[in-house]
């Protein structure tokens, strides 16, 4: 009788036991994600030496900068195999030296392996923002186990993996307390592709929080200085590089949406429907930070504002306790959910944009407070849609569907942040 009720017993402390290490509350829990970098070190080496390059816009990269290095600096003007260069001048300077360390570009092999190190140094940022968040290591292998992932950085060299690498360590950074690098290195990323701008709302409410008026417009201004310093060796046609590296009226191909193929072509070039994409984005931005993002503050939007017109600490008297609320875990909330939102509402997404969405979509299912099946579930059928290859009416219904579920699941899960329980005068202890 004893043995048959020790049976049960052993396997409850076995299921509590594996429970903990999925939690990440297990002691052996913190080998975890250095053990998952090491099986996808293993696995990008493998996919470079057995799945075959597909070029797409290296060569682009390097006719363009081949041009610069002959000297020339007008943005207008250069140009490559698949048309101008549309990016800001920190792309040039990254490729730049890749020019030279891959022979012109002609060693690809060497430069999928600096991509796959840079894959790999991405990961392990986003794996190190995650543990400060205290995020549960069941959702880590989502990170490691994504194809499409993989191919846009060593089977695709897109620049979009540098401006996403330099996002997280801003993200890593801004964590950390450490602001300014932070800054920079955001400042960075958006020099190499201007779609990281789609974080800086985010950024922009916690700086204001953390750092107050003042705190926050010193650090606005090291990012646009940043921003002068790299466009400097094209400042003689200033007005010419702004409007290539950030152009907002740039026409999109229809043949090329990997989101909005199920509207028809005729809708998806509307100007009703880019403009209801615009006023969605502005408006969900503004729902989420009246409802949620402003929340640490703990006191009307009104007098925030009042107080931020004045060139007043935001929070007043109470403002070194909202800088502390602001937590690994809220940074990371916020800025993720911002560049989802933008990326729901995007005119256009090509495939390289899920270099923005794969490394976010784990953290963020969690955040929702869905079950684990259901996290594991939609981020299943996102891998499946975005390898859908041209996207169909049926996958890029599915990529817009869980962009939406996603950030609808985010904000009703975060309901509680920041509530102060009924009798209680401290804000509640949730996003630490």
């Amino acid at each position: 009788m004893a043995e048959e009720k020790s049976e049960p017993s052993r396997h409850v402390a076995y299921y509590r036991q594996a429970k903990d290490l999925a939690l990440g509350q297990h002691p052996l829990s913190k080998y975890g994600p250095p053990l998952l970098l090491v099986f996808d070190a293993l696995l990008t080496s493998l996919i470079i030496s057995k799945v075959a390059y597909t070029e797409i816009d290296w060569k682009a990269y390097m006719e363009q900068v081949e041009q610069y290095v002959n000297g020339e600096h007008d943005y207008t003007k250069i140009k490559g195999g698949t048309g101008p260069l549309v990016y800001p001048a920190a792309h040039v300077y990254i490729y730049w030296i890749l020019y030279h360390v891959t022979d012109k570009g002609k060693n690809v092999l060497l430069a999928q392996r600096i991509f796959g190190i840079l894959y790999l140094s991405t990961i392990g940022t986003v794996m190190a923002c995650y543990r400060r968040a205290k995020a549960p290591l069941y959702i880590f292998p989502m990170l490691v186990l994504s194809k499409r992932l993989h191919s846009i950085f060593v089977l695709r060299l897109f620049n979009d993996c540098f401006a996403v690498f330099f996002l997280w360590v801003a993200i890593y950074f801004f964590q950390r307390r450490f602001w300014t690098i932070g800054s920079m290195a955001y400042s960075w990323g958006l020099g190499i592709k201007m779609s990281l701008l789609l974080a800086l709302p985010a950024i922009g409410v916690i700086l204001f929080l953390s750092r107050g008026v003042g705190g926050s417009f010193k650090q606005a201004w090291l990012m646009i200085q940043l921003q002068i310093v790299i466009a400097f060796p094209f400042m003689a046609n200033l007005m010419g590089y702004l409007s290539r590296a950030f152009e907002f009226s740039r026409q999109f191909l229809f043949k090329w949406t990997v989101n909005w193929r199920f509207v028809g072509e005729d809708v998806f070039l509307s100007r009703g429907f880019s403009v209801s994409l615009l006023v969605g984005h502005i408006s969900t931005l503004i729902l989420f930070a009246t409802t949620r993002w402003l929340r640490p503050a703990e006191k009307p939007i009104s007098e925030l504002l009042r107080n931020a017109l004045k060139f007043e600490e935001p929070g007043g008297k109470m403002q070194h306790a909202i800088s502390i609320r602001i937590s690994p875990n809220y940074i990371l909330t916020t800025i993720l959910t911002a560049n989802a939102i933008g990326i729901l509402f995007a005119r256009s997404l090509h495939y390289q944009f899920y270099a923005y969405i794969a490394p976010a979509t784990p953290f963020l299912l969690w955040r929702s407070g869905l079950h684990p099946v259901l996290q594991y579930a939609f981020w299943a059928v996102q891998e499946w849609a975005w390898n859908v290859y041209p996207s169909t009416d049926a996958s890029s219904m599915v990529v817009v569907g869980v962009l939406f579920l996603t950030v609808a699941s985010v904000w009703w899960g975060t309901r509680h942040d920041f509530v102060n329980p009924k009798g209680e005068g401290a804000a509640s202890k949730r996003w630490t």
